[in-house]
């Protein structure tokens, strides 16, 4: 007996697209929505916590976070979004998605109001607690990658779960431009009610009081998409899935199915007792048999991810620090405080509107046609042409004339991005792996994208300095300049496309062949050679 015999499960794949598959991608892309915005929208204001917080009326140049600060401020979001992948994945599969997913969300809504609260009465106490909150805020975050792409997964059927998942991943590109947005509107309004002359004008002056309250307000509002989704993540049933080849509860699943689906299925407890007790499909995750038949699976949604993020996140938290580099920003001297702000956003936004978010779509668009494999393999190798073409040329692009050139290598490299590694790490992971291992397995792999992105928020903070002291951020050592940091980041993508050959491609088969629980006794003998094969795309 195996999965492919359960009714309940043979009636998902082949269901037609319906109202409970978009629910499932608004409730569940909600999340990513707010994932988005809370991660990214810290690099929007952190040069203004500079100018608050450290200011130095003896220096010809506005007040910037220390290194230490600024890496703390910027990576400790990743620190807890990867523990909480780690956590939140594994108590998936032990719970159930249904009763972890409110956690992820109220965790979430409470940490985002609480950032913006942060209070002290020096600079260092103000940041600590920013940061604490910041950590937790992650911790939910992290709790949501591995749910909704195991929800989505398990809820769609086999022909368009790709782009189901990919739509639900795609809601972190609105989550981005509605940063960039929100941060346009509150300092626009802030500006025109508080204007300020520049720094070189006065000194002190160019930060009003009333700018304080200008990040607190853009942190804060991340709660606002999460709460209004909580209500809907709670009346989600369970996953068919979890509850019958997980839960081993056959009513319940034929219950839950037959209501979303609207037809009648059959409840065959008889046979979700006879898959229970298949003992070859009851590994652990620390077994011989997983290693043996997806070892290297997890070798490669791991390596992938990690080495993706590492490029990803370098790039998106300080585009504000390369913008300024190659000219595209004036001088932070010449602005005051709010028009920085507004600038900065301004600058981020047009990439988002323009490179990140219609890469994603043209994911969702084209992934259950040409295949996760090749889109995987096309990202990467764009992604190392691009980076390539801005860094070969660097000096180039950093005379005047040339910056709009710059921008759109720059945002063509977001664009395959999205149109590549960072929708397929996520969707690859949640297709592979058996049910009862799937959460904690995607958990794994994301959190090793995380470790990525940590290494991209510490490393390239300190990487892109320039060697040459006046061109050098104040606190800073010497780097190797983002010439440089951009040469490495490319390293990265090149790494990662080789890698991807790990990865197997899901396209059009069930998550149940894909992760194996359909195999007989028989089956279970082949080689692990067999188990990385894949479908390449015609």
């Amino acid at each position: 007996m195996t999965a492919r015999d359960l009714q309940v499960l043979s009636k998902l794949d082949v269901a037609k697209t319906q109202l409970y598959h978009f629910k499932a991608i608004v409730i569940a892309g909600m999340g990513f929505f707010t994932d988005a915005y809370d991660l990214f929208s810290i690099s929007l204001v952190t040069k203004l916590l500079g100018r608050i917080y450290y200011f130095d009326p003896n220096s010809n140049t506005p007040g910037s976070l220390p290194p230490n600060v600024s890496s703390a401020v910027n990576g400790v979001a990743f620190c807890g979004t990867l523990a909480g992948q780690l956590f939140f994945g594994w108590l998936g599969d032990k719970m159930g998605r249904k009763r972890v997913y409110g956690m992820t969300l109220m965790l979430m809504v409470i940490c985002s109001i609480a950032s913006g609260l942060s209070f002290g009465h020096t600079a260092k106490s103000v940041m600590s607690t920013l940061c604490f909150f910041r950590f937790w805020l992650g911790f939910g975050i992290g709790g949501d990658y591995p749910l909704s792409a195991t929800i989505m997964s398990e809820y769609a059927n086999k022909k368009t779960r790709g782009a189901f998942i990919a739509a639900v991943f795609a809601m972190q590109g609105f989550g981005n431009l509605t940063g960039g947005i929100v941060t346009l509107i509150i300092s626009a309004g802030f500006k025109s009610n508080y204007d300020a002359p520049n720094y070189n004008d006065d000194r002190a002056g160019s930060t009003v009081p009333q700018a304080d309250y200008v990040w607190r307000i853009i942190l804060m509002f991340g709660s606002v998409p999460a709460l209004l989704t909580y209500y809907w993540r709670m009346k989600m049933p369970e996953t068919a899935r979890y509850t019958a080849l997980v839960a081993h509860n056959a009513k319940q699943a034929a219950s839950d199915m037959s209501k979303v689906l609207q037809v009648e299925i059959a409840e065959e407890q008889e046979k979700v007792s006879e898959v229970a007790i298949d003992q070859s499909s009851n590994f652990g995750l620390f077994s011989k048999e997983f290693v043996r038949r997806h070892g290297l699976h997890l070798v490669g949604t791991t390596t992938t991810w990690f080495l993706l993020d590492i490029a990803f996140y370098s790039q998106n938290l300080f585009q504000k620090d390369i913008f300024s580099a190659v000219g595209w920003l004036p001088k932070a001297a010449t602005m005051s405080a709010l028009e920085e702000v507004y600038k900065v956003a301004r600058a981020q936004t047009l990439i988002a509107l323009c490179g990140t978010v219609p890469g994603y779509w043209f994911t969702v668009a084209l992934i259950d046609t040409i295949g996760r494999f090749a889109i995987q393999l096309i990202g990467f190798g764009m992604m190392t042409a691009f980076m390539l073409g801005l860094a070969i040329p660097y000096h180039h692009w950093t005379t005047k004339g040339h910056h709009i050139g710059f921008v759109v290598m720059y945002a063509f490299t977001f664009f395959f991005a999205n149109f590549g590694p960072n929708s397929t790490t996520f969707i690859v992971p949640a297709e592979i792996y058996p049910a009862r291992l799937r959460s904690t397995c995607h958990g794994i792999s994301a959190a090793a994208g995380k470790a990525g992105a940590i290494v991209g928020a510490f490393g390239f903070l300190y990487a892109a300095q320039d060697k040459d002291p006046a061109k050098r951020d104040k606190g800073y050592p010497a780097g190797i300049g983002i010439r440089n940091s951009l040469f490495a980041l490319a390293g990265c993508c090149v790494l990662g496309f080789f890698f991807t050959f790990l990865v197997p491609e899901p396209k059009g088969k069930s998550l149940e062949d894909m992760s194996r629980e359909n195999d007989d006794d028989e089956e279970v003998q082949t080689t692990a050679v067999v188990g990385i094969e894949r479908a390449l795309p015609v």
